[in-house]
């Protein structure tokens, strides 16, 4: 296994870095891998009894004492255009902050940022962002407890960026290794919104569509979850970077399952699907950001369904199961079922989907 993985670490050391190292998918996989986990003793990888290197979910477990731990995340982020139909880069990034601690089953409580600003951005561009950001942690009740602020010359960075650090109260821990045999998945609403709506926004391959992104927090849809479900809930991720795809992959390798689904169950806005057929693009590799995926206990699926349709989400679907493989070939794939009745493997998305989509 030593030797396996100084190979691999020696083919990746001899590229270059490319944009599709930062887009989510296998090749952020190779970097997280073969130049960060390959590099630091196992016993570093988390915190007593936590997690941390070991699990890679959206959320990292510290133990404060016996009973009680604290969820701790981290992500930068960085788009373009800043401002987009349906958001900017600063309610991004309080949302993206916000919605790892809440799938990892924690209630965010507390944020730091990071910004690093291109010398010449307007002065107005900088405070909109600034207010959308501090709305958007103070209406979800989390307190910025401090930061850094930095100016780079121009031309050494587009515009700006945003590290955020959030930390919040595990009310149940989800890990995306506690999924079962038989746990229902489900979908809390359109998928693809935010990675087509950048696109659009773009013009990219030269097509603009009315396309809004989903970007939001998911407070109002996993607090109440976690209260009334957090026993029949086993995992939970949001969708970013490499979509539905890319999650669910990671779910089935990390519990060594099959995910089933149904691609006619799963929701997409029409011009979000009318968009990717144009360009060619899997609507399931496009990033969502205000949409969960949530893996719960089948006996309880329904009415968790049903629950979450009265909380105000009434695009939320069953879209599929996981299933116990048949062989070992099967372990650790993803099978959709299409609109027409026929089946593919949903592959962990490669290359280029969505460069600078958050």
């Amino acid at each position: 296994m030593a030797e396996k993985w100084r190979i691999a670490a020696r083919r990746l050391l001899s590229r270059r870095i490319l944009l599709s190292h930062g887009g989510g998918g296998k090749e952020t996989q190779e970097i997280i891998e073969y130049l960060i986990r390959g590099l630091v003793p196992k016993e570093y990888w988390r915190v007593g009894d936590g997690t941390g290197l070991d699990l890679l979910d959206d959320a990292s477990y510290i133990p404060v004492d016996g009973r009680n731990r604290i969820a701790v995340t981290v992500d930068s982020y960085t788009v373009d255009p800043i401002i987009f139909p349906g958001g900017d880069i600063g309610v991004l990034a309080a949302s993206g902050t916000i919605n790892d601690l809440l799938v990892g089953g924690a209630r965010p409580v507390a944020a730091l940022d990071a910004i690093i600003v291109e010398e010449g951005l307007e002065t107005e561009t900088l405070a909109y962002v600034l207010n959308s950001l501090i709305n958007t942690l103070v209406e979800n009740k989390v307190a910025l407890i401090g930061g850094d602020f930095k100016v780079v010359p121009k031309g050494n960075i587009d515009k700006i960026a945003i590290t955020m650090t959030g930390i919040g109260f595990v009310m149940k821990e989800l890990r995306d290794d506690a999924i079962k045999p038989g746990d229902k998945l489900i979908v809390s609403g359109p998928v693809g919104s935010h990675g087509a709506a950048i696109l659009s926004a773009r013009g990219t391959y030269g097509l603009k569509l009315d396309i809004k992104s989903d970007v939001k927090p998911l407070t109002p849809l996993m607090l109440p979850l976690l209260e009334k479900y957090g026993d029949d809930l086993r995992a939970a991720g949001d969708p970013t970077r490499g979509g539905v795809a890319m999650l669910l992959n990671e779910w089935a390798r990390k519990n060594g399952l099959v995910i089933y689904i149904d691609e006619a169950e799963i929701p997409v806005e029409e011009e979000v699907r009318a968009y990717a057929d144009v360009i060619g693009v899997d609507p399931l590799a496009l990033a969502s950001e205000g949409v969960a995926v949530l893996a719960v206990s089948p006996e309880k699926a329904e009415e968790i369904l049903s629950f979450i349709h009265e909380l105000g989400y009434r695009d939320a679907r069953i879209i599929g199961e996981a299933r116990k493989p048949k062989s070992e070939k099967h372990r650790g794939i993803v099978i959709a079922k299409t609109p027409v009745g026929g089946f593919r493997i949903v592959e962990v998305p490669s290359g280029e989907i969505v460069p600078r989509i958050c």
